[in-house]
């Protein structure tokens, strides 16, 4: 979609586009409100993000904490 078609279904020209849901890694099934949980790398081009549903999402938890940090003596 191009940023003038944007424009308009801002000022009301037109319906607003339909958002694209994201499959839940944990229970497989699309979700409107995908929350970021993980990143996978790959060797040539750009990786991508794993996303959860909000109900699957706490099972990830909140990421690396200060305690997960490596630390040198």
């Amino acid at each position: 979609m191009t940023a003038a078609r944007h424009v308009a279904a801002l000022l009301g020209g037109e319906p607003a586009p339909e958002p694209h849901p994201a499959y839940c890694v944990r229970c497989k099934q699309p979700t409107h409100a995908p929350v970021p949980v993980g990143y996978i790398e790959r060797a040539s081009g750009p990786g991508w993000t794993q996303y959860a549903c909000p109900s699957h999402a706490v099972e990830f938890g909140a990421g690396p904490t200060p305690e997960d940090e490596l630390r040198t003596p």
